[in-house]
């Protein structure tokens, strides 16, 4: 079992930053995909950063702007947003894909807001 416990979001200016910070409840090894979704109102989720093995993939539309990080011995992933635009606008959540002896899980984390403003 993993929980996954998202924190930083809120209301900002176009223009902005945001950190945000995913602490998972057991250990991640880093051979583990940890990553950040968004789900914008009305719009499927869709994925944001994702890291594993130290290979990082970004959608397009955040490429320049945001950058994922993770400590796996602090079991933490993070998602520094600059420049943010309205169009980011959406709950963002974390996404840990574990590979175990036993097989593969998937968890979520509950998600946090983020608001951009013009």
């Amino acid at each position: 079992q993993v929980q996954l416990v998202e924190s930083g979001g809120g209301l900002v200016q176009a223009g902005g930053s945001l950190r945000l910070s995913c602490a998972a409840s057991e250990t991640i090894f880093s051979g583990d995909a940890m990553g950040w979704y968004r789900q914008a109102p009305g719009k499927q989720r869709e994925l944001v950063a994702v890291i594993r093995s130290g290979v990082i993939n970004y959608a397009d539309s955040v490429k320049g702007r945001f950058t994922i990080s993770r400590e796996n011995a602090k079991k933490m992933v993070y998602l520094q947003m600059n420049s943010l635009q309205p169009e980011d606008t959406a709950v963002y959540y974390c996404n840990v894909d574990l590979s175990r002896p036993y097989g593969r899980r998937t968890y979520w984390g509950q998600g946090t807001q983020v608001t951009v403003s013009s």
